[in-house]
């Protein structure tokens, strides 16, 4: 867990993604439409990539991408964003983080 742990410390919100899957850009766009700047790795462009992989499958993510943790915090996938967003509680996550202002 360590590449995972350092890439999401002192971030606000954190979306490990595939450049290739309509899924992960879906993701992408629904949080940056709020105003969040995310910061996204890119697992098949990152060179430790195939590693951070198998770090996130070790924290249940399965299918691994998209992976999103808001406050250094495993929120989950596509199900998981989707979930929190339809029920009103994305926004205030992301505003109690900082990654949004409102």
């Amino acid at each position: 867990m360590a590449i995972v742990t350092r890439l999401v410390k002192d971030k606000a919100v954190v979306i490990f993604s595939k450049s290739s899957c309509c899924i992960c850009h879906s993701i992408k766009t629904l949080i940056c439409s709020f105003g969040a700047n995310p910061t996204v790795y890119e697992l098949d462009e990152h060179p430790d990539g195939k590693q951070i992989e198998k770090e996130l499958k070790a924290l249940g993510c399965m299918p691994c991408v998209p992976a999103v943790f808001i406050g250094q915090e495993l929120v989950g996938g596509s199900n998981e964003i989707m979930s929190l967003h339809l029920k009103g509680k994305l926004v205030p996550m992301l505003i109690k983080e900082g990654a949004i202002w409102l």
